[in-house]
């Protein structure tokens, strides 16, 4: 495949690509944020386990 090829299937590409509505800006913004806050709950809840189980990876006593 050659870069004349390569850039006619871009600009084809271009041509066909839309503008997301307002809703559908929306609603994938909705998604990453719920996906970063599952991702930040669950490593919080690890953290709160290291914390509670006694000799834990997050345990920083020295013998």
């Amino acid at each position: 495949m050659g870069i004349k090829s390569w850039l006619q299937q871009a600009a084809r590409t271009l041509k066909l690509a839309v503008k997301p509505g307002r809703e559908e800006v929306w609603l994938s913004i909705k998604i990453s944020l719920l996906g970063i806050g599952a991702v930040g709950l669950i490593g919080f809840i690890i953290k709160l386990l290291s914390w509670a189980i006694p000799g834990g990876a997050a345990s920083t006593s020295t013998s």
